[in-house]
């Protein structure tokens, strides 16, 4: 499986000027022959919350048609980061992703909302778990601030997903964190993550990129820097088996005493 992370600059309240960069990403990305693209958290709006009743993507039809349109085009399955959604009088954090044909694989709210940035205010949490396959290949996805609970990536791992996708608007300040809790992840639930974060600015955040691609192992097989760049990176899935081979965690857990 080839991915690419496309790393941006998210815009502040625009979602017109974000969909208009995130068409361009995706159309250079997929001329880099890839299975899968990846996109940030919150690309549409940023966190411009207190505007959400104007800015929101209503059922999130907008997002769903362009990712749809760009995945048939380019023959390409597109993990859609998220993107604020109105539904029901609710605004949520919503992951999309489509496969190649532009059909809608899965859609997924976040479930940990962000105090600091002021989600548990204006955004409804979510409560299901976000499993699919891409190309027959078993994979979940999670949004920035899920990562920092590792028993919610454990409990849809173990019915496993062999790639962890994570989507995030992760400040600069605590990059050292996102890095450690990311090697973490794919450390403990043995698969790969392919995390993308944004680059930027808003009124109240700097973010500083570095969107990686992890192995089973832990280590760092891509890594972008902190501006706007395409990254790609060869998943070698056969290295899973191996890894949960040598070392079988999931057959040697006990659950009934956690």
């Amino acid at each position: 499986m080839r991915v690419a992370l496309a790393q941006i600059d998210v815009q502040f309240g625009d979602p017109d000027a974000n969909f208009t960069q995130v068409q361009a990403a995706i159309q250079r990305a997929a001329e880099q022959a890839v299975d899968v693209i990846v996109l940030p958290e919150m690309w549409n709006t940023g966190y411009a919350l207190q505007r959400l009743n104007v800015l929101a993507d209503e059922e999130g039809q907008r997002t769903l048609k362009l990712l749809s349109q760009l995945a048939k085009k380019f023959n390409v399955n597109i993990v859609g980061g998220s993107v604020a959604v109105a539904r029901d009088g609710q605004y949520y954090n919503e992951m999309l992703v489509v496969n190649r044909q532009g059909e809608l694989l899965s859609r997924y709210d976040k479930v940990h909302r962000f105090g600091l940035m002021a989600e548990d205010r204006y955004i409804t949490a979510g409560a299901t778990e976000n499993l699919f396959a891409i190309d027959d290949v078993p994979a979940m996805g999670v949004i920035c601030y899920d990562i920092r609970f590792p028993e919610w990536l454990r409990k849809q791992a173990a019915q496993g997903p062999r790639v962890i996708f994570v989507s995030a608007e992760w400040p600069t300040v605590r990059l050292p964190q996102w890095r450690l809790l990311l090697q973490a992840r794919a450390i403990e639930n043995q698969a790969f993550v392919v995390a993308v974060n944004r680059v930027g600015s808003d009124p109240d955040n700097d973010f500083g990129g570095q969107s990686l691609v992890i192995d089973p192992l832990g280590s760092i097989i891509a890594q972008a820097e902190d501006h706007a760049q395409i990254v790609t990176a060869q998943l070698d899935l056969a290295q899973v088996d191996q890894v949960r081979g040598q070392i079988p965690v999931f057959d040697d857990r006990r659950p009934e005493l956690y």
